[in-house]
């Protein structure tokens, strides 16, 4: 038997995202949106010397699943270097797509166990995660000129 896709864990989330504010002068902005659905994050970040994510403020309009991975990110992405971003943002993936068997280590990411068979939702799971890496790239662009 099967989880149901939107299951109430998700759409808690998902409405989680209604208070998400984005910054005041971030060092670095994105937005990305999944060709897919249409889902659209807009992420803001402040890094700090060390390249830890130290502020961190988003815009989220998307579908249900897109929502509560970004509500996801938001609670575990202060305070973590961009590169142990990317690193979760690739272990999720190839969880998603069945390439590895073991859980995602970012927090609250197996609430996305019942999306793994649907392919095409998984680009707006890993839409927050998208922009975040997006915007930090920004802030450490504007920071090196």
């Amino acid at each position: 038997m099967s989880d149901a896709l939107y299951n109430t864990e998700i759409l808690r989330l998902a409405a989680s995202t209604a208070s998400a504010r984005r910054l005041d002068a971030p060092m670095g902005s994105a937005v990305k949106v999944s060709p897919v659905c249409g889902s659209k994050v807009t992420a803001d970040v402040d890094l700090d010397g060390e390249g830890r994510i130290v502020r961190f403020g988003q815009d989220v309009r998307a579908c249900a699943l897109g929502q509560a991975a970004a509500a996801l990110v938001e609670a575990g992405v202060s305070g973590c270097r961009v590169e142990d971003v990317a690193a979760a943002r690739a272990e999720l993936a190839d969880w998603l797509a069945g390439r590895a068997e073991a859980a995602p280590q970012w927090p609250g990411m197996t609430v996305f166990a019942p999306a793994r068979p649907h392919r095409a939702r998984h680009p707006s799971i890993l839409l927050a995660f998208d922009a975040t890496l997006a915007a930090a790239a920004a802030a450490g662009a504007a920071r090196a000129a």
